[in-house]
């Protein structure tokens, strides 16, 4: 596997990133599309034509966003759906209701340092919502990634898994005492060894 190499950095814009790209009826995910980075990744997307779905847990906020990045990219195709990816059932409905080929997927949702809170099946929340959501979510939409043979998953991760490895013997802190930021390290070592295993799985169906 070859590695990435980028003429970009830490002080590169989104539009200097996405100057000179067409993705005129691509179709994209951005999870976590309400604030933040999600916003402005999902904007830089419209800015391409691309067709973007902003998957996120406030659909009212999120319908903000999308009005506001129609308003200053001239982008119409902007849409709102809910996920919440600490929710199984949540993602499940999502990937029940996709029904199109996915060009791009943006996993980027994430919570940080959390006071302990763990999901209804007892995982620690922080790892349930960046790691094993993305995760289930990717999977559930292999075959609209697949579909079309050239697709991209981009997983946002961030210096913070130098905090931790995965504690493979105790993931959820059951057995140890809950330290939010070593909890929020092993769920960004998760999202980056991922992308590494998706990749060397799926690359044959074009999915990177």
């Amino acid at each position: 596997m070859a590695l990435i190499t980028t003429p970009f950095g830490r002080n590169s814009t989104a539009a200097e990133v996405v100057e000179g790209i067409d993705l005129s009826g691509k179709r994209a995910i951005v999870t976590g599309a309400a604030s933040g980075i999600g916003v402005e990744t999902a904007r830089a997307l419209a800015q391409t034509g691309a067709i973007v779905t902003l998957a996120v847990r406030n659909t009212d906020a999120g319908a903000q966003v999308a009005a506001n990045i129609t308003a200053t990219t001239g982008n119409r195709n902007i849409q709102v759906a809910p996920l919440d990816l600490s929710d199984r059932n949540s993602i499940a409905k999502f990937i029940a209701a996709w029904r199109e080929p996915l060009h791009i997927l943006v996993n980027n949702a994430g919570v940080m340092a959390l006071p302990e809170q763990r999901t209804p099946e007892d995982w620690e929340m922080q790892f349930a919502t960046n790691y094993l959501g993305h995760f289930a979510l990717a999977l559930g939409l292999h075959d609209a990634l697949a579909a079309e043979g050239a697709a991209r998953i981009v997983s946002v991760s961030s210096s913070g898994h130098l905090m931790s490895p995965i504690v493979f013997d105790d993931i959820h802190f059951m057995f140890r005492p809950y330290d939010p930021w070593l909890a929020y390290g092993q769920s960004k070592t998760a999202s980056i060894l991922f992308a590494v295993g998706a990749t060397a799985r799926w690359f044959k169906d074009g999915i990177t």
